[in-house]
């Protein structure tokens, strides 16, 4: 670990919710807004609260029907452009007294900044550099702030997520001495950044229910229970983090892939299901070409609707696998979770993730590394028709490309047509050139006219959600 640096964890305060206040004049504390779509029924999720509601005991990632009759508040339609607007505003504040290079966004609401050399050069100590920064975030955009400060990475990011929240400035330090004494027994576990009900699930299995006890298991059943994960898990433990901004400045992974994936609104039957994997596949060969990239592999995953059409069949636990590389996923709990779920803040999900719901897919090597459509799709339909369930309604897809690559290293084959595949790249250009002018919208497939397609409303969104 390097000594002597201090790091600083900024957390934009109920970000959408603070947003959608500050563009309608009112006080993003005290004024009772959600942020949800209203066209969608009252199980949906909203996407931020604001304090004031969180206060009446609602989790940060409520549905709306969880919300008390008689709360009188304001339900915001989610507008993400915005959102990346003002995030985009608030970064180029940071800018003002900050290198970019002692930057790391972490999310659109969540950054960390290494403030080791800034606090000699302002002459101020780290609480006074984060309020300077929070303050200038407030008066330009009306957003409150709260921040984390540590000689680490974890410790920032710990310090913030519960420490500041305790905190009547909203700033929390810890340092080694602090996070022993006050976070190494705190519980649940799962407040620690990066250890989800899984991770706690199997810590459990050795007593461990806190990062105390993570400490007193030996190192070599963690290195036999996770992995190469272990060595993360263990420096966690013991308030250590190696490490640093610039180290993920710099990190270069070994491998690339592209993926796109989609809650579908309904249930939909397996020829509805197939016509919107073939606009997801299309729209994946695009940012392939757009990127100007080749894959070695695609992958599949098609989850069901929950608690129905589980049972039997191709797609139950352990049957009906077709084709290479397919692979079947069981019902909610045949792993081990016993159908647990989890709330952290973010919504009711299965302790297992999306494992814990009956799907099927798979991933397949390919014989060439193109990103052409013409070869591309049949090999996805192939994937999809063999693994994928006829008797179950099917709510959600995963398209995916591995393996990729730069479009030099694309497979020649000297017995493929090659004047037809230039036409086609010239086709995937012109289809590119269109969109990029025209919105993508401007030129669709036939298939995206159909009742339950998704294309042409999904290019309309960021994230799923109204741009």
């Amino acid at each position: 670990m390097v000594e002597g640096r201090t790091y600083v964890c900024i957390d934009l305060k109920s970000f959408y919710a603070s947003v959608e206040c500050v563009d309608r004049g009112l006080d993003p504390l005290t004024a009772n807004l959600v942020v949800a779509d209203p066209d969608r029924t009252e199980k949906t999720i909203c996407l931020a609260i604001t304090p004031s509601m969180k206060a009446l005991g609602l989790p940060g990632r409520c549905r709306v029907f969880e919300i008390p009759e008689g709360v009188r508040y304001v339900m915001a339609r989610p507008r993400m452009q915005r959102y990346m607007e003002v995030s985009a505003d608030i970064y180029s504040i940071y800018l003002r007294y900050v290198s970019p290079e002692d930057i790391h966004a972490y999310s659109i609401d969540e950054c960390f900044i290494d403030a080791t050399p800034y606090l000699s050069l302002y002459r101020m100590g780290a609480k006074e550099f984060a309020v300077m920064l929070m303050e200038a975030v407030l008066a330009e955009t009306g957003v409150c702030a709260t921040a984390g400060i540590g000689p680490n990475l974890f410790l920032a990011k710990v310090a913030l997520d519960i420490t500041a929240k305790h905190a009547e400035d909203h700033i929390g330090y810890l340092d080694q001495v602090e996070f022993k004494r006050s976070i190494q027994t705190h519980r649940p576990i799962t407040d620690i950044w990066n250890i989800g009900p899984g991770i706690a699930k199997r810590l459990a299995k050795y007593g461990a229910r806190d990062l105390r006890g993570v400490c007193e298991v030996s190192e070599a059943t963690l290195y036999r229970e996770f992995g190469v994960n272990a060595e993360c898990l263990i420096d966690h433990a013991h308030g250590e983090e190696p490490c640093t901004i610039a180290d993920i400045h710099a990190y270069e992974p070994s491998a690339h892939s592209l993926g796109n994936g989609q809650v579908l609104p309904c249930d939909y039957s397996f020829d509805e299901a197939r016509d919107v994997l073939k606009e997801m596949v299309d729209q994946l060969v695009l940012d392939l070409v757009e990127k100007g990239l080749v894959a070695g592999s695609i992958s599949l995953y098609v989850g069901y609707a929950k608690g129905r059409g589980a049972g039997g069949g191709a797609g139950a636990q352990g049957g009906g696998i077709a084709g290479d590389g397919g692979r079947v996923g069981g019902v909610a709990g045949d792993d081990g979770t016993g159908g647990e779920y989890f709330d952290g803040g973010h919504g009711r999900r299965p302790a297992s993730g999306r494992r814990a719901f009956p799907h099927t897919g798979g991933t397949r090597r390919q014989p060439d590394r193109t990103n052409l459509c013409s070869r591309l799709m049949p090999r996805f339909l192939d994937l999809f028709d063999e693994t994928t369930r006829k008797d179950a309604p099917i709510r959600r897809i995963n398209v995916g490309f591995g393996g990729v690559l730069p479009e030099e290293f694309a497979t020649m084959d000297l017995f493929a047509d090659a004047e037809a595949e230039a036409e086609e790249r010239r086709l995937q250009q012109a289809v590119l050139a269109v969109k990029g002018r025209f919105g993508k919208n401007a030129l669709l497939r036939g298939t995206s006219l159909k009742e339950k397609a998704t294309a042409r409303e999904r290019n309309e969104q960021i994230g799923g959600h109204h741009a």
